[in-house]
C-alpha cells in the first residue's frame, strides 16, 4: 500500500542533497522552487514511513499475542493509529490543485448596497488582514479606492507565506475558497427607522505569479498615468501617480493609486496583472483538460451568492457547504479558520470520491 511513495522519498533525498549544495543558491528563483517542493514532500514522506513502522509493529504484536494475550491490546491501538494514518496520508496524497502552493492577491469590490456594500467590503478586507495574521502570513493592501463613509469601493490584498509552507497549507489552498458573492443582512448606518437591508460585495481570488511564471512583453503593454482620487472623487495627489495598465492580447485592464509613487503604484499593478494572467492561462489548461474548476463569480450579484452574513443573529452561513456560526462577530475579527476549513473539507471528499470512481 502507498508504493507511489517510495519514489517521492527518494525524491526528498535527491532534494536534501540539492538544497545542500551552495552553487544551486546562487539562483534564488531554483532554489525557492527546490525549497517548496523539499517543503511540500517532507510532510508526506514522514507520514510515510511512521504508518510503515507502525505495519511493522503490529504484525510484531500479533505474533507475541499468541504467547501473551496482553499484547492484544496494544496490537489494537496500534493498528487503531496504522488506521488513522492511512487516512491521513491517502488525504496527502490526492491530487492537488497545481497553484495549491502560491501566494495570493485578493480583489474586493463593492456592489449592490452603495455606501453599506462598500462599508461591508471594508469589513471583509479587515477580515482577510487579520485572519493572514493569525495564520503568520505576511498581508499588505496593494491598493484601494476609498468611499465616503470609510469603506471600499473595490481593495486588492496580497498575502504571502512567510518562508515554506506544507502542501494544502499555502495562501492560495485556503483563500481560493473566498471567491465569489458575499451578502450581509444588517441595518446601515444611513437607516434611520431600524430596517434591516441587503447588500453584497464580490471577492476574487488569484494566484500570485511569480516573473518565472508568466513572462509579461513590454509591447503589449498600456500604460496610462492619471491623477489619484479619494472618495467624492476629489483629487489626492498633485502629481500623475496613479497608473492603469492595459494587456492588449487579452484586454485586462488593472489600475492601481494607492501609493504616492507612480513607480510603486505600476510594480503593484503588474503584480495584479501577472496574478490575472496566471490564473486566465490555469483556467484554460483546466478547461482543455476538462477539469475546470468551479469559475469565480465575477459580477456583484446578490443572487450569486457563497456566503451570508447575518448582523441581527450573530450567524454565518456558507451555502456551499452548509457550515453555519453564531460568532459572526469573532470571524469577522479574522477567525475565519473553521469557516474554510469546511470549505477544504469539502474538496478533499469530492477528489476521494473522484478518486474512488476512476478505480
Amino acid at each position: 500500500m502507498f508504493e507511489g511513495v517510495v519514489d517521492l522519498a527518494a525524491e526528498l533525498v535527491d532534494l536534501e542533497h540539492k538544497l545542500s549544495d551552495p552553487k544551486l543558491h546562487a539562483d534564488q528563483n531554483k532554489a525557492r522552487a527546490v525549497g517548496k517542493r523539499f517543503a511540500e514532500l517532507k510532510p508526506i514522506v514522514a507520514t510515510w514511513r511512521e504508518y510503515q513502522q507502525l505495519v511493522e509493529d503490529y504484525d510484531a504484536a500479533l505474533e507475541l499475542a499468541n504467547d501473551d494475550s496482553s499484547f492484544k491490546a496494544e496490537a489494537e491501538k496500534i493498528a487503531t493509529r496504522r488506521d488513522e494514518l492511512a487516512e491521513k496520508l491517502q488525504k496527502m496524497l490526492i491530487p492537488r490543485d497545481p497553484l495549491d502552493g502560491k501566494d495570493v492577491i485578493v480583489e474586493v469590490k463593492s456592489g449592490e448596497g452603495g455606501e453599506e456594500s462598500a462599508l461591508f467590503a471594508g469589513d471583509l478586507v479587515r477580515m482577510y488582514l487579520r485572519f493572514a495574521e493569525k495564520k503568520g502570513w505576511k498581508a499588505e493592501l496593494i491598493d484601494a479606492v476609498d468611499s465616503d463613509m470609510g469603506g471600499y469601493k473595490n481593495a486588492s490584498i496580497a498575502i504571502k507565506a512567510r518562508g515554506n509552507t506544507e502542501i494544502g497549507d499555502a495562501p492560495f489552498a485556503w483563500m481560493k475558497h473566498e471567491g465569489g458573492v458575499h451578502r450581509v443582512q444588517r441595518v446601515p448606518i444611513t437607516e434611520s427607522q431600524g430596517r434591516v437591508h441587503t447588500s453584497a460585495a464580490g471577492v476574487l481570488v488569484f494566484p500570485e505569479a511569480e516573473e518565472i511564471d508568466v513572462q509579461i512583453n513590454e509591447q503589449d503593454l498600456r500604460v496610462d498615468v492619471y491623477r489619484s482620487s479619494g472618495p467624492g472623487g476629489q483629487s489626492v495627489n498633485t502629481t500623475d501617480s496613479a497608473v492603469r495598465i492595459t494587456h492588449l492580447p487579452t484586454g485586462i485592464v488593472v489600475s492601481c493609486q494607492n501609493e504616492k509613487s507612480q513607480l510603486q503604484n505600476k510594480e503593484s499593478a503588474l503584480r495584479i496583472l501577472r496574478a490575472r494572467l496566471l490564473a486566465a492561462a490555469e483556467e484554460e489548461r483546466a478547461a482543455q483538460d476538462a477539469m475546470s474548476r468551479k469559475s469565480q463569480v465575477r459580477t456583484v450579484d446578490r443572487s450569486e451568492r457563497i456566503r451570508t452574513y447575518n448582523f441581527p443573529e450573530n450567524r454565518l452561513t456558507d451555502h456551499r457547504t452548509g457550515f453555519k456560526s453564531h460568532n459572526l462577530d469573532q470571524i469577522l475579527n479574522g477567525d475565519l479558520g473553521p469557516v474554510l476549513q469546511s470549505c477544504v473539507d469539502a474538496e478533499i471528499a469530492q477528489k476521494l470520491s473522484e478518486v474512488g470512481e476512476s478505480r
